[in-house]
């Protein structure tokens, strides 16, 4: 796809969220359903992931992680968004990479010190878009990657949660 393909495609979206800002809201949403022997099936656009315990956690490693998924829906967000960015821009990427990876203590998710926390410590995403891209070029793609992925967003801004059981 080239910048005017990409610009056309998101024009009248971009026109009715102007006109009508309530129409560019909307809910995003997953389900799962549980499993034989830890594990959780959840529906993708593509197929059915069942996810279960890290092997850090008394997991075979034959299932997905939450934890993994979590790096790999930053990754897919932020390439999406780098390539989208990109081609607005007219910058040719060629095959640039993505790596997420993120620090967990899985004292604090298996109870073994209350003093340990539960989730990830830190994240890190780098990206490779190779020697073609200029310093000035390589500063405006990571600048806007980082404000329109919202992968990234929602991840260094928290948003209000909430839980409930039935």
């Amino acid at each position: 796809m080239d910048s005017e393909a990409l610009k056309s495609l998101q024009a009248p979206l971009k026109a009715r969220y102007r006109e009508a800002p309530k129409a560019a809201l909307i809910t995003l949403k997953a389900s799962g359903k549980l499993g034989e022997n830890v594990t959780c099936s959840i529906a993708t656009a593509r197929a059915m992931v069942e996810a279960g315990l890290h092997p850090a956690t008394g997991g075979s490693g034959m299932h997905a992680c939450s934890g993994d998924m979590l790096l790999e829906a930053l990754v897919a967000c932020a390439g999406v968004t780098l390539g989208a960015v990109a081609t607005a821009l007219g910058i040719p990427l060629g095959d640039a990479t993505l790596h997420a990876e993120g620090d967990l203590d899985f004292r604090g998710t298996l109870g073994v010190d209350r003093d340990a926390p539960v989730g990830f410590q830190a994240i890190r995403l780098s990206i490779d878009v190779g020697p073609d891209v200029s310093d000035e070029q390589k500063a405006t793609l990571l600048k806007l990657t980082e404000r329109y992925c919202v992968v990234f967003q929602t991840l260094r801004n928290a948003p209000e949660m909430a839980v409930r059981l039935e």
